[in-house]
Formats: structure tokens, sequence, C-alpha cells
């Protein structure tokens, strides 16, 4: 019998199962697809958020100040911060002021200045009242990957790629017997705990295993990748806090991505106890045209320059948050142990820096001492 099952191969999943390891439990990994980190964790902004996202959730964005470091400090090769990143408040149509925008950034201690002139003259000062500079960061997916996987072999983490789990259910000695799908066919597998962190797809697994589901809330997201004009090409922009957009580097295609609040969902459908089942990978549907004309035209009205942007390619994920999210834009993370099951955990995060307080939640005293010793 394993100590521990991790499913899902993103950021989550890998780090789990080898902080489980690193105490010295028989752990593996199963991911359905044929490598780590090619979902959510790859296919999105790429931004280690250190608060200023989320003026209206403090929680949210103390959270971040606090863990944005230590994720950036644990994967130091795997950051990107050769670019300035500005905040720009929308003069109309934004939920907070630009006043209201440096008091929120003094109560969770975040530096923020005055963005110099020459960037202030990007903007359009009829729709924008005030932009700020601050420091904040990108992470390259690709060297992620290579450095969790090199943690996961140290560790002694067996990986089963391609394979997905299909079914959950009581097992001998108290444990959990584990049916997955792989490259050989069916297998059984046999654990004390079995982690779900998968996501968008973290019900599948409840479901056909006939255990109660978690409510969500899903989108099919797409984001617009853009080779920029020159002024931009070491810069981020982040428009607050509406329906606007912003504009960042994705180091691992060497471009940036354009997401717009209001053109990135193009479907969105509810997950959970009260709703017929969906599974996401059939609600999400066929690829549906890009509105990534639409996220230029609008983008330009604010900032001119991305007049000169050229899109390339458009990168497609289904986003999942907790519903309570869409009242406040607030990103917890979702941690429930015993999930129908005694011995199973069902984890799902929002954000990067979500790692730690999963640590804080699984371990609550000596968390702060493994994750240190890593």
């Amino acid at each position: 019998m394993l100590d521990a099952i991790v499913i899902g191969g993103g950021v989550f999943g890998a780090r789990l199962a080898e902080w489980l390891a690193a105490e010295g439990r028989r752990v593996e990994l199963v991911e359905r697809e044929q490598d780590l980190l090619l979902r959510a964790s790859l296919t999105n902004q790429a931004r280690v958020h250190r608060g200023y996202h989320y003026p209206r959730s403090f929680v949210t964005a103390a959270r971040s100040w606090v863990n944005a470091p230590r994720f950036e400090a644990e994967f130091r090769a795997c950051i990107v911060d050769t670019f300035a990143h500005h905040y720009a408040i929308g003069r109309t149509g934004s939920k907070v002021s630009a006043r209201q925008f440096r008091t929120f950034c003094d109560r969770i201690g975040a530096p923020v200045t005055e963005a110099p002139a020459p960037v202030r003259r990007w903007f359009d000062p009829a729709r924008i009242e005030a932009v700020f500079t601050v420091r904040e960061h990108a992470f390259d997916a690709l060297a992620l990957r290579a450095e969790l996987r090199r943690a996961l072999e140290g560790a002694g983490v067996r990986i089963r790629l391609g394979t997905e789990a299909v079914r959950i259910a009581a097992g001998p000695a108290g444990g959990l017997r584990l049916t997955v799908e792989g490259p050989t066919g069916t297998t059984e597998l046999v654990a004390r705990e079995v982690y779900n962190c998968t996501y968008s797809r973290l019900n599948a697994l409840l479901h056909a295993s006939g255990l109660p589901r978690i409510e969500l809330r899903h989108e099919l997201a797409e984001m617009l990748l853009v080779e920029p004009p020159e002024e931009l090409r070491h810069a981020a922009v982040t428009v607050m806090c509406g329906p606007f957009f912003s504009c960042m580097p994705f180091p691992p295609r060497g471009l940036h991505t354009l997401s717009h609040v209001r053109y990135t969902p193009h479907r969105t459908w509810a997950d959970g106890p009260s709703v017929p089942w969906r599974d996401p990978d059939v609600a999400r549907g066929p690829t549906p045209p890009s509105q990534g004309p639409a996220m230029l035209r609008d983008a330009t009205r604010y900032l001119p320059l991305m007049a000169g942007s050229r899109p390339v390619d458009s990168l497609w994920e289904v986003k999942t948050v907790l519903p309570r999210s869409e009242v406040d834009d607030s990103r917890p993370i979702l941690v429930r142990v015993g999930h129908g099951l005694p011995g199973l955990t069902c984890i799902a995060g929002a954000k990067l820096d979500n790692l730690y307080d999963m640590f804080d939640i699984l371990a609550p005293g000596p968390a702060a001492t493994r994750e240190a010793a890593r």
C-alpha cells in the first residue's frame, strides 16, 4: 500500500507530491497528460501575484503579498523580473479610484510609486486617472516544470504520465482504492491517502465515484498572445479595476499575453451538487472564434501603443473559481479534507502563492519548517 497518491501534475500536485515524499512517504503522482504542467499551470497569464490585482479582497491581497516572496525565493531560477509593471486606474468604470488603490496598497504594505512621466504619457488621460509602478514578476512555466521534475525525482516520487484517475472507493485496511487508466490499461492503486489536485476536473473523479460534487464556477478563457510594440517589450500593464485589460510578458513563448475582463471569457457554467453534471472537457465545447480583435481594439482606447501589437496566437483553458469569488474577486485556496471518503482530500488553488496556504492547512504546525527545509 502506498502512503499517498496525488492526482494532477500541475504546480500544486507536483509540489504537494514532493512535499509529502520529503517526509519519507511512498508517493505516486498521476497525470493524464503526457508531461507535467501542460494545462492551467502553463496556459495562464504567468503572473506571480503580489496582491496589487485584488483591491476588493484584502485577505487575498495580503496573502499574496506574504506568499509571493516565498515562491520567488524557492523557484528563483524560474522567475522573470526583467520588466516593469504598471497599474493604471480607469477614470470611469473602475471599482476603485487612484486614491483608494494607493490606500489599499498601504494597508497590505505593498510599495507603490507614481509611474515616470514618459510611462504616464503612454495612456489616454481622458480614460486613465493615474498610473503606478510596482514590483510584480512573471514565471517561466517551462523552467518551473524542469525544476519540479528534478525535485520529484530527487524525492523518489513515481510519476505516471498519460494516466487518468477514473474512480475512487474505500479500499483495504482503511485505505483507498484508485482505479486509473493508462498506457498499459486499467490498474488499481491502493493508498492510505489520495489528494485530488485536478483543478477544473476536480468534480470529474467525484462524480464518477458517486461522491458529493463541490460547487465551482468554470469559464472557457482565451488569452491572446501578441508581439508587443517596442515600448512594451520590457513592460507589463494592468488597467484596474473593472471591464479592462492586462498585458504582460509570457516567458514560455517570448511574447505577451493580452487578457480582458469582458472578452477573455467565452463560455461560463456552474458545477456542483445542485446542477446536472457536465464534464469540463465537454462543456468547454469546440474552440470558438477568437475575440482577440475586440481585446486589442478596447485596449488601444486606454493605451494607444497597443495598436502596434501583432496578434500571434491564443491560449485556451478552462478557468475555475469558487462561486463567492464572483462577488469580491477573491482567490482563496480550496482544501477539503476527508471529502466523501476518509483519506480523500480535494485541493484547488487559484494562484501560485496559494501553495503555502495549502501547506499551512495540511500541516498547521510543522508546515513552515518543512517548507524551509526543502
